[in-house]
């Protein structure tokens, strides 16, 4: 099996130099910078996904409390005709 820090750090340095490209007077995140932030969306984008699946399962049905007291029905079912 090859040695992947070597191909690692090869990446590393290829982005490096990428970086080293843009103007030394300038701010910027540059490539490397991007390949980041888009990894972050993405996870951000598969934990949504994820919770959504997870919190349709939830049945937020409540069972009644058996040591609460019966509400008593103030209205008539049926109306009185008059």
């Amino acid at each position: 099996m090859p040695d992947m820090s070597a191909s690692v750090s090869l990446a590393a340095t290829h982005l490096v130099s990428l970086a080293k490209e843009v103007d030394e007077n300038k701010v910027t995140p540059g490539v490397l910078g991007f390949i980041v932030f888009a990894v972050m969306a993405l996870a951000v984008w598969g934990l949504m996904k994820s919770m959504n699946r997870h919190m349709g399962k939830v049945d937020f049905k409540e069972t009644p409390d058996p040591d609460a007291e019966p509400t008593a029905r103030t209205a008539d079912p049926k109306p009185q005709q008059g």
